[in-house]
């Protein structure tokens, strides 16, 4: 199958078709026409097979991925997710593996109604590169550089069990075969927190999505607004997955360190705080209050209200390994 065909055949009979699009797949560019009073938010992600995922995961649990890693950044901005642009490079056309990719992707561009507007297919090595832009109403946008101290550090769901399903697929523990699925879902198949991010405008003083891991992303917070941290440690959202499987000292390592959770990480005013938790209520995402930001300008962890020197690494890119 030639590359027009494939693009024909697979990603330009999306069911999305937004009114805001005035021409879409098949020109040299896409045309859009954005809300009046509405800021453009723009992020891409590249994800390489071997690094940002396992070269086994099934074609479905990419397609998924590929958009909730870049809607994970919408979200941490507070925007609307509406147009996404996809470049694939394929080591060959399979045609079955294309199927399952869109199956993934297209699932979860319906739910949010955001539309496929452009990008480029080429062969090599496999990797996805995907820019998204989104809608915010004019200066209400998330950031990570207005955090102050005394505010409070939230974040949403559970966090450490994308890296216990990696951890279980190279062999380094076992995780029992009741948590598996929830477990390996966790990595494959994240849930960008899109309303609860929109909800967080007017309230929250910054916010990041967890990509590198808590320790790595707290850090951006932390350096763009010049300020420090403690992690409470008792009260980080660990599964019971993920402390039955390593006990309670490696679970808060791992939650610290072991990124791909694409939860949101947020901070709060005391004054916003009665505000944001009723405005989060509204949109069924579980929130945890996990420590406060100080003038410190460090990052330091108190486990029964004693400090503690966690050992956490984080993901870096260009290594592919944990520094």
């Amino acid at each position: 199958m030639k590359e027009f065909e494939l693009i024909k055949r697979y990603f330009s009979e999306q069911m999305i078709k937004r009114k805001d699009v005035v021409l879409g797949i098949g020109d040299d560019c896409a045309i859009v026409t954005p809300s009046e009073r509405q800021n453009i938010a723009i992020t891409t992600d590249t994800l390489v097979a071997g690094v940002h995922f396992p070269h086994e995961t099934s074609a479905r649990a990419i397609g998924h991925k590929s958009i909730a890693v870049n809607l994970s950044d919408l979200a941490a901005m507070g925007a609307e997710p509406t147009w996404i642009s996809l470049a694939i490079t394929l080591p060959e056309v399979d045609v079955k593996w294309v199927e399952e990719f869109c199956k993934g992707a297209f699932e979860l561009c319906e739910f949010y109604n955001v539309q496929l507007i452009g990008g480029d297919t080429t062969q090599g090595p496999l990797s996805i590169t995907l820019t998204a832009q989104g809608l915010v109403p004019h200066n209400t946008h998330l950031k990570r550089s207005g955090a102050k101290a005394g505010d409070w550090i939230y974040v949403t769901g559970e966090i450490g069990d994308a890296a216990l399903a990696l951890k279980h697929i190279f062999k380094e523990v076992n995780v029992a075969p009741e948590y598996r699925e929830s477990v390996q879902r966790s990595l494959d198949f994240p849930t960008p927190r899109i309303l609860a991010g929109q909800a967080l405008r007017g309230y929250a003083s910054s916010a990041i999505d967890l990509s590198d891991g808590l320790i790595a992303d707290l850090g951006h917070i932390c350096t763009a607004s010049k300020v420090g941290a403690n992690i409470v440690l008792d009260d980080l959202p660990i599964s019971n997955a993920l402390r039955d499987t390593v006990g309670l000292d490696k679970a808060y390592e791992m939650t610290l360190a072991g990124g791909d959770d694409y939860e949101l990480l947020f901070t709060v005013s005391e004054d916003n705080k009665v505000g944001m938790e009723t405005a989060l209520a509204n949109t069924s995402n579980t929130i945890t209050c996990i420590g406060q930001i100080n003038g410190s300008e460090k990052i330091t962890t108190t486990l029964n209200s004693k400090p503690v020197s966690i050992h956490a690494n984080s993901f870096e890119h260009f290594s592919g390994t944990k520094t």
